[in-house]
């Protein structure tokens, strides 16, 4: 039998709840057989994961009985159902894949061969092991039901099991004595029962106990399980009903030989640092010669995800330890506790993680190449010896001419802070004390609530920006600043008006720091991220947002933008308009973030960096070109992050790749042909009376035209979202703009309606009244 294609779907269950397709990877050359859940897009099984197929393999049925994948002349994948006479294929509607026999018997199902999903109803028993995707360094965690407990283990040569659920207080126990034989997902509860069927534990994962519900445990490729809600595409999200609770104590939650701490951040042990740049020359010493081998010192205070599921080697003394390792030619790693003189050794090492609070934790040692020590150092030492007396008669020439330049200084310098240090002082203190002001932070307390600016969360055009943790758990956005060409008091008081810049559909400031050559910003925290990773193809399966969500999204960005063009005492044009820039809170409300920071950089190096970043696939054509930049570049850029929403596709640079499709000239053919779908991201189910589509389309389209005075106010912008507006029919190039077209036009802003003070909509603002903001 001959299968059409359907973007390749070619197979539904009775109420089309799942659907079996070919699903495409990264580059969209090669191919998953897979089960996907149609409403939320999660892939529940695979049949092909490690061999991927091609366009020209096929999946066959063939008359014998037998369902395989080919590759080529062979075979990835198979059922091994041949000479088993099987009738048919069925796709149920708890998503599982069946070959049913003469009687309507089940020969076959994908639910005794899951890969790392399960679903509810799916019966997961003993010789079932669920498998994660690899991590990024090729290391596959699994879960397996054991006759008396369920556990997880990371996937090295020599398994280490990291969680098991007899030792997690978050179960429920029944009373009733008996072995684990299965478990299986019912409504909010994960359900363990023996051979008899009788419930022995439960795991409540949620508070929600919608019967009807199909839930999902994935097993991740960081070693988590978590549970999705595939009717809601929700995601358990809080920290309870994850499995570990405590991430840190996951295999490789952060980088190999990275300590991980109890707010899930990362720091690499200052002794691997210093020596090896986090990267130690581990090795076996099997197949080497004895002394081919080292022990460095990593730290103390240090745990490990697997000591508590192992048995220690020996109790006795550190050398003792440190001899049974050197000893041990698998010995990789060894960790001591000094008050019991327990001794664990392991052959292969993931991350550690920072001992809990009120315990001594371990000492840990490394196994290291003689030769890498010494490759890293024995150029250092080879001419120390020679040159220490070169040294120190330098350095005391130095000592002496410095001493002597500093003491000059200094008392230039103390005449100066003199004079001015009180007048300073009152300034400080004055502007602290106006009402509204963002409150002033010491560069000390930042790099205390980044613990050294450790887990950076975010780049853009004017610095990096990393997670902050206050002493009270409030978590912050810090941002250090790059190019700020301006001194202490203009940097204050340009933070002063920034902070006092008050919306829901803005980003908040809330305090900064200006010391020395430091200049920082500290936002709130937005636990949701960037637009960005929530719309474009290449992101996560679990992270899709539905219309509604995008819509609001886009009005919401709108509604910021309108505040500061017309809204706010002081106009500032943002002109760094881009999905990055777009942060979503817990309940994904809209809020823009970078406003006004051109105003506190060096205004030439500002445009000089956007002409090298080559970001002129969002910026307006004003920017490249004489024409003055107002208000309406940000409009340029705003209709086409509303391209991006609606298409979940990036807007390409025409220049950068002649096979690339430039979006917007893409929208606008679609648009004359009439066929406004063709622009709609594919994975959206929209209702085909939604007049949203249609405004925001348009509205897009009016949004970019070439000619600034053709551009609609953000104002008009937000009307015509709210369907305050009608939105006529855009042209098809705003090159060739006809004079019916421009009539119709201006025709519309003239009936559109307009706040109070604002410029009219086919004139532009004059821009020395108006604050900039950064570039794209």
């Amino acid at each position: 039998m001959e299968w059409i294609d359907h973007e390749g779907l070619f197979l539904l269950s009775t109420l089309s709840v799942f659907g079996l397709r070919f699903y495409t990877s990264v580059d969209d050359r090669y191919f998953l057989l897979v089960v996907i859940h149609n409403y939320s897009r999660k892939v529940v099984w695979t049949a092909n994961r490690g061999l991927l197929v091609s366009s020209s393999d096929k999946f066959v049925l063939d008359k014998n009985g037998n369902a395989y994948l080919t590759q080529g002349n062979g075979k990835v994948w198979s059922t091994d159902t041949e000479g088993e006479k099987v009738t048919s294929m069925e796709l149920r509607d708890s998503g599982n894949l069946v070959l049913l026999g003469e009687n309507g018997s089940t020969l076959w199902q994908s639910f005794s061969h899951p890969t790392d999903t399960l679903l509810s109803g799916q019966e997961f028993t003993q010789g079932m092991r669920l498998k994660s995707f690899h991590n990024d360094n090729n290391l596959s965690v699994y879960l397996e039901l054991k006759p008396d407990d369920l556990i997880l283990y990371a996937g090295y040569d020599t398994p280490q099991q990291y969680w098991s659920l007899a030792n997690d207080s978050r179960k429920t126990n029944n009373s009733v004595n008996g072995k684990v034989h299965s478990a299986s997902l019912a409504s909010n509860a994960w359900n363990f029962y023996d051979q008899n069927d009788v419930l022995l534990w439960q795991f409540i994962f949620s508070n929600s106990s919608d019967p009807n519900a199909t839930w999902t445990a994935v097993l991740g490729s960081r070693g988590e399980i978590s549970f999705y809600n595939l009717q809601e595409g929700e995601t358990v999200t809080a920290e309870a009903m994850k499995i570990p609770e405590n991430s840190c104590r996951t295999p490789e939650f952060c980088n190999r030989y990275e300590v991980c701490f109890f707010d899930n951040m990362c720091q690499c042990p200052t002794p691997l640092i210093s020596q090896f740049n986090c990267k130690p020359p581990v090795v076996s010493t099997c197949n080497m010669s004895a002394n081919s081998g080292e022990l460095f010192y990593v730290g103390e205070k240090l745990d490990y995800f697997a000591i508590d599921f192992v048995l220690p080697i020996s109790k006795s003394s550190l050398d003792a330890c440190k001899e049974a390792c050197l000893s041990n030619c698998s010995c990789l790693v060894f960790f001591f506790d000094n008050s019991t003189g327990s001794c664990f050794m392991f052959e292969e090492m993931g991350s550690y993680l920072r001992s809990e609070e009120g315990t001594a934790g371990y000492v840990s040692f490394l196994k290291v190449s003689t030769s890498g020590i010494d490759g890293n150092t024995a150029n250092e030492g080879r001419g120390k010896h020679a040159m220490v007396i070169v040294l120190i008669l330098v350095a005391t020439v130095v000592v002496i001419v410095g001493l002597v330049y500093v003491g000059i200084l200094y008392h230039r310098r103390h005449r100066r802070l003199l004079e001015f240090s009180q007048e300073n002082l009152e300034e400080d203190n004055f502007l602290d004390s106006l009402p509204g002001t963002p409150v002033r932070f010491s560069y000390n307390d930042l790099c205390k609530a980044t613990k050294n600016f450790t887990t950076k969360v975010g780049q853009g055009g004017f610095g990096s920006v990393y997670l902050g943790v206050q002493p009270d758990g409030t978590r912050l956005a810090i941002k250090k600043l790059e190019g700020v060409g301006q001194g202490k008091k203009e940097f204050r008081s340009e933070v002063c008006i920034i902070g006092g810049i008050h919306h829901v559909h803005l980003v908040k400031l809330k305090g900064f720091c200006a010391e020395g050559i430091h200049r920082l910003l500290v936002y709130e925290y937005l636990a949701n991220g960037s637009l960005d990773k929530w719309i474009f193809k290449n992101n996560e399966e679990s992270l899709f947002l539905d219309w509604n969500t995008r819509f609001n999204i886009a009005l919401g960005t709108a509604k910021g933008l309108a505040y500061l063009h017309e809204e706010c005492e002081v106009k500032i044009v943002h002109c760094d308009i881009k999905p990055e820039n777009v942060l979503l809170d817990d309940s994904f409300t809209a809020k823009v973030s970078d406003f006004g920071l051109a105003k506190l950089m060096n205004r030439e190096d500002s445009l000089v960096y956007t002409t090298l970043r080559g970001t002129r696939g969002y910026l307006a054509p004003e920017w490249i070109t004489s024409n003055p930049i107002s208000e309406k570049s940000d409009v340029y850029s705003y209709g086409l992050v509303l391209l991006e929403i609606i298409g979940g596709r990036k807007n390409y640079d025409p220049g950068e790749s002649s096979e690339k499709v430039y979006f917007p000239s893409y929208a606008f053919k679609m648009s004359e042909e009439g066929t406004l779908k063709e622009i709609l991201d594919p994975k959206l189910d929209i209702d085909e009376n939604d007049e949203r589509v249609v405004t925001a389309i348009r509205v897009a389209l009016w949004c970019i035209q070439d000619e600034m005075r053709w551009r609609p106010r953000m104002t008009q912008v937000v009307q015509m979202l709210e369907g305050l507006a009608v939105v006529p029919q855009p042209p098809t190039s705003s090159q060739l703009i006809s004079a019916r077209a421009y009539s119709s036009f201006a025709k519309w802003s003239s009936e559109a309606g307009t706040s109070s003070g604002t410029v009219g909509f086919n004139s532009d603002a004059p821009s020395s009244g108006i604050r900039l903001s950064g570039p794209r």
